[in-house]
């Protein structure tokens, strides 16, 4: 999970314009909260190494989880392809990997971290 972590991480920082295309256009400071989920995916990841923080990161982290989600949903809706900052992506079939990914992940934190 960690090193899932900081390879999404990575992408909150190469691909800044097309990620906070995935949010929504009421959300401010799009590009900040970009940087920030970057981050914080880099913590938790370094968070999951360390055994006495284990249990809270994970926590936190399905939290987290569960948080992004809507913004893979706008993202699937608008077709956003973040790697390339326009409105090429996936259409709603990508919702079909997406969100059981989401869940395996918040399991796969779950069972491991708590």
């Amino acid at each position: 999970m960690s090193i899932m972590l900081f390879f999404t991480a990575i992408a909150h920082f190469a691909f800044n314009e097309g990620m906070a295309m995935m949010l929504p256009p009421f959300v401010p400071y799009k590009k900040v909260i970009v940087y920030i989920t970057g981050l914080i995916e880099i913590l938790a990841g370094i968070g999951l190494l360390i055994r006495p923080y284990r249990h809270t990161i994970s926590f936190l982290l399905i939290i987290f989880f569960i948080v992004i989600l809507p913004a893979n949903i706008y993202a699937a809706i608008k077709k956003v392809n973040y790697e390339k900052g326009n409105y090429s992506g996936s259409d709603l079939k990508y919702l079909w990997f997406r969100i059981p990914l989401q869940i395996f992940f918040i399991e796969w934190v779950w069972y491991f971290g708590i």
